[in-house]
């Protein structure tokens, strides 16, 4: 085993891989060693990559950077630093993977950024960091057009400027701004029309999504703090059925949750909209205490991901919902059968769901016919049988097609193989991530990634890192 690993360490340690520069023009400010702290210091709030010119998925973010950085131009900067050319910046910042997105005032590195990628959602996002942590309201026209808003929104009524419960809420609206949107009054008659009669705070769920299965307004009751109100925000922002999009759904699709895609628009469509929503509530609510989330979705911004992760084209279903189910643990299931008006399609196929009779869904490219080379080529239905062999020692690559690093990894991944060949408790195998689903114990988020998988530790599958001699 010593001598094995031995190898592999050495193996590893003689890949080399070269990467070239890339000019990038448009509204997207250029930033490097020379510049950086002086020009980024000149700006209130910015929005920085940190990248490298080989960097696939830094490539696939670029359109929808440079189309973000043209809609918010005059409101909120956006640069970029090229990690190979400016090393002493991107080490400064801590910068260790590709691409980082952080976001700076007046030229310190004030937080991570953990928005949506999209266009669309950097944009929404970054105008969220412009201006104060809660707007003040002064009057009841202020309130009803903070309230009518696409997201939630989050308003104190308080005493007076001097309120103790006040300055916990602006500390509060401070640190959670990068996520809700917050306001405040000083004038406690504005809250008489929603039964405001002491300091308080409420949650306005968006009027679009307001129906008779919940409430739309919910009143926030413990002493505030950013502890408390975080808590209380986080339990009942999304309410039972939440408009998942684009810029929502990593803090939805945190949980198990159930989606029903169709031809969603709230902004021409709100009645039509909801017809669907509605089915799905109704039949949710059944279900509502076994842990299991729901949302609606418009399937036309998820199609990509209908297709790819769930082998759902666009002519599936017609005008009927697709319904897809996907785990804390990344299981998948989709409802073949068609969604019925009634909601009993629906409801059978939750109480398959809860009773283990529905089989998951696996995205898999065809097991190979031929597999005798001294790399084996694994996909995920073969996964289980190769790598997970209790009778061989597995070291697997996880890889892209696309990927610089894979394809100068190469060689010497074969030339490992190659060397081991003749030792029948030993496999090398690669995956192709991006045609394959990643079980789970295998965290793979970029390319190449490389785990060992022992022999006597199938559930302990260990990463490879590279370490400099």
């Amino acid at each position: 085993m010593a001598s094995f690993l031995s190898l592999i360490s050495a193996f590893m340690l003689s890949v080399v891989i070269f990467s070239g520069a890339v000019v990038a023009r448009g509204d997207v400010l250029e930033l490097g060693d020379a510049d950086f702290d002086y020009l980024a210091a000149e700006h209130e709030t910015m929005l920085v990559k940190f990248y490298a010119p080989w960097c696939g998925h830094c490539k696939k973010l670029a359109p929808d950077f440079e189309t973000a950085a043209s809609r918010l131009k005059g409101t909120v900067p956006l640069a970029k630093v090229d990690c190979t050319a400016s090393p002493d910046t991107c080490g400064r910042f801590g910068v260790t993977g590709y691409p980082t997105l952080k976001i700076f005032r007046n030229g310190e590195d004030s937080s991570s950024y953990d928005g949506p990628r999209s266009a669309d959602g950097i944009v929404h996002y970054m105008k969220k960091q412009a201006g104060p942590n809660s707007v003040t309201l002064r009057s009841e026209a202020d309130v009803e057009a903070f309230v009518n808003h696409f997201d939630a929104s989050v308003v104190g009524f308080f005493s007076g400027p001097d309120s103790a419960q006040l300055a916990e809420f602006l500390k509060a609206a401070g640190v959670m701004r990068d996520h809700f949107r917050f306001a405040h009054t000083i004038n406690m008659t504005l809250g008489l029309k929603h039964g405001v009669d002491t300091e308080s705070v409420l949650l306005f769920r968006p009027p679009r999504l307001s129906g008779k299965f919940e409430e739309s307004v919910l009143r926030f009751t413990e002493t505030i703090t950013t502890h408390t109100l975080r808590r209380f925000i986080r339990d009942n922002i999304f309410g039972m059925c939440p408009h998942l999009t684009n810029e929502n759904r990593d803090k939805l699709k945190g949980q198990d949750l159930l989606t029903a895609y169709y031809d969603l628009d709230y902004l021409r469509n709100p009645k039509g909209s909801n017809y669907w929503r509605n089915r799905v509530m109704k039949v949710g609510y059944q279900f509502a205490s076994q842990g299991l989330s729901f949302a609606v979705a418009n399937r036309r911004d998820f199609v990509d991901e209908l297709e790819e992760e769930f082998g759902l084209g666009a002519s599936n279903g017609g005008d009927l919902p697709f319904v897809t189910i996907r785990t804390q643990q990344g299981f998948k299931y989709t409802m073949r059968e068609e969604f019925t008006r009634d909601g009993k399609s629906l409801e059978r196929f939750l109480e398959d769901y809860f009773a283990g009779r529905l089989k998951r869904y696996i995205k898999s490219e065809p097991i190979p016919e031929k597999n005798k080379g001294p790399v084996k080529v694994v996909v995920a239905e073969s996964f289980e049988e190769i790598v997970n062999d209790p009778e061989k020692d597995v070291l697997i690559e996880f890889y892209a097609p696309w990927c610089g690093h894979c394809k100068s990894l190469e060689p010497k991944y074969k030339e490992l193989a190659e060397q081991l060949y003749s030792d029948p408790n030993i496999v090398i195998a690669k995956m192709d991530a991006t045609a394959n689903d990643v079980p789970q114990g295998f965290d793979v988020q970029g390319f190449p990634t490389i785990y060992f998988a022992r022999a006597d530790k199938k559930d302990q599958p260990k990463r490879y890192e590279v370490k400099s001699p």
